[in-house]
């Protein structure tokens, strides 16, 4: 569960380390992202020389929440950082190549097949 001004990590290599968001994407008073939802990011904090710089702003996938969250079957699932991934929000295609740390496999549901496929840890 993300909000306006929440702070994330980055889980790619396109070079961001400490993000924002910004603005919740999905419809009319949407206030709430939660896994699998887009959200507007801008960057706080970057590498030198990466793809990404300091101002940017990009649309992003959360991939892990601090705030738990209930499967159907009654499990609970909960990471220990707000954690998105950079993609392009009408054809889902990631920014870089790689995804770092452990991701729901509920992206699978949205559509974020390539990002389940080049996780190292599908939970």
């Amino acid at each position: 569960m993300v909000q306006h001004r929440t702070m994330f990590v980055s889980a790619d290599n396109t070079g961001a380390r400490k993000l924002q968001c910004i603005h919740v994407l999905g419809g009319y008073k949407k206030r709430i992202a939660y896994i699998g939802d887009i959200v507007k990011v801008s960057i706080k904090e970057a590498q030198p020389q990466s793809m990404v710089k300091k101002g940017e702003i990009y649309d992003a996938v959360v991939v892990r929440t601090r705030k738990e969250w209930r499967r159907p079957n009654g499990t609970a699932i909960r990471f220990s950082e707000n954690a998105v991934v950079l993609v392009d929000k009408k054809s889902k295609e990631l920014k870089g190549t790689r995804v770092f740390g452990p991701v729901p496999r509920e992206l699978r549901d949205r559509g974020f097949t390539k990002l389940i496929s080049l996780a190292p840890e599908v939970l």
